[in-house]
């Protein structure tokens, strides 16, 4: 059985941390140890337990940084990475040199400090709109499930989304509000209408038969491939999402884990038993062309008989959409602060 810690999930990760990190910048009054690998750059995990204010750090099999708050967990040669137990995929596995172990300075910059202090992320903004993205449409089913496509489900979970969200009060674009083709270039060019919106793409997912759980995609750093591929040169041009990548970051933060929360928590509905896949980064064409904080988020497989058959559920359903509805509503809270 899946057990998640609702104490520990039921608040964006770092909106409690807040309060003893300290009004530092990353650079400020603070001597990072930094050391170069390979032509890149790294931190050692000493100084971000010191900057961060963890009361202790353990080596083992797992490296365990541990404040009253939070709790994050490494391993050498690993890029999985969990803060209070939900699952990140680090840009560059964890190295050891020199008797230190070191995170990537990407991974500081761009991963663990906007996830731990939403409130210091430069150009992230509070904001009224909400554009809520229905994956594939039309001649495009996306992926084939037991019972309906991925289009239709994306659609009636956009459909619940929005409906949800004006009920609290945002604007909602719907980039497709029925069962029409849009492009990914007209779908980024409706995004990038609305300056001070968010941006949610909504998926379900296919593989093997076995493959089973959520995930959540972020635009991938300057200098960081697309999930599961090598790095290309290409990879090294900023592109538009580059301009958000810390503020999706801290979206995807809030979504996947309210998503799990919810999803895994009687208290909201069901016990679903919905395991964590992840918050990745991607260069889908969605996230590279928009210029404002972007996730993608996958919410189940439909190749997998008895998770499609949650899907299929009107309380799965009614369930994600609450843990997504809620997720912005934290994630504005957590970039509104001191603003």
């Amino acid at each position: 059985m899946i057990r998640y810690h609702r104490v520990i999930l039921s608040t964006f990760l770092v909106i409690c941390v807040l309060c003893c990190t300290g009004a530092r910048s990353l650079g400020q009054a603070f001597k990072w140890e930094v050391v170069k690998h390979k032509g890149a750059e790294y931190v050692t995990l000493r100084s971000i337990q010191s900057f961060y204010y963890f009361k202790s750090i353990k080596y083992g099999s797992k490296i365990t940084l541990e404040s009253s708050k939070v709790k994050m967990e490494v391993s050498k040669g690993s890029q999985r990475c969990r803060l209070n137990g939900v699952l990140f995929i680090l840009s560059h596995p964890i190295i050891q040199s020199g008797g230190r172990y070191l995170m990537s300075r990407t991974d500081l910059v761009k991963l663990v400090d906007p996830v731990m202090r939403p409130t210091y992320i430069k150009n992230a903004r509070p904001f009224t709109t909400v554009v809520v993205d229905a994956g594939h449409g039309g001649k495009d089913p996306g992926s084939r499930g037991f019972f309906l496509n991925e289009k239709e489900y994306a659609l009636k979970m956009a459909r619940l989304v929005r409906d949800k969200l004006q009920a609290k009060g945002y604007r909602v674009v719907m980039t497709r509000d029925s069962d029409v083709f849009i492009s990914l270039s007209n779908r980024v060019r409706i995004a990038n209408k609305y300056p001070g919106a968010v941006f949610v793409s909504i998926h379900f997912n296919s593989g093997n038969a076995r493959a089973n759980g959520i995930e959540t995609f972020t635009i991938s750093p300057v200098g960081v491939p697309h999930m599961g591929r090598g790095v290309k040169a290409r990879d090294f041009n900023m592109v538009p999402g580059n301009i958000m990548d810390s503020a999706s970051i801290a979206l995807a933060t809030a979504v996947h884990s309210r998503a799990l929360l919810y999803l895994n928590d009687a208290t909201y509905g069901n016990n679903f038993r919905i395991e964590d896949r992840g918050i990745k980064r991607a260069r889908f064409n969605v996230l590279t062309g928009i210029r404002i904080p972007a996730i993608l988020f996958e919410g189940g497989f439909l190749s997998n008989r008895a998770e499609a058959g949650k899907v299929h559920s009107g309380a799965y359903r009614e369930t994600l959409a609450n843990a997504l509805v809620r997720a912005i509503d934290v994630y504005r809270g957590s970039v509104s602060r001191g603003r």
